[in-house]
């Protein structure tokens, strides 16, 4: 299995959309749980790892204002 690196203020695009229509998320934690949070209605999930990394389909890194 491939492991798929991003990190928090990254936004994933998923494989499958959340019941609200939107197929992208924010990364708000990272860990064995990824807290990530829907761009089109706010929800906060938490899902395990794994799963998560199955259902990515993109990574788009966070821009760095530095």
């Amino acid at each position: 299995m491939k492991i798929v690196r991003f990190n928090a203020g990254d936004t994933l695009v998923m494989r499958k959309e959340h019941p609200c229509g939107g197929n992208k998320f924010r990364v708000l934690r990272t860990g064995s749980d990824v807290r990530i949070v829907c761009l089109t209605c706010g929800r906060d999930v938490t899902v395990e790892r794994l799963k998560l990394e199955k259902n990515i389909k993109n990574v788009m890194p966070a821009e760095n204002a530095e």
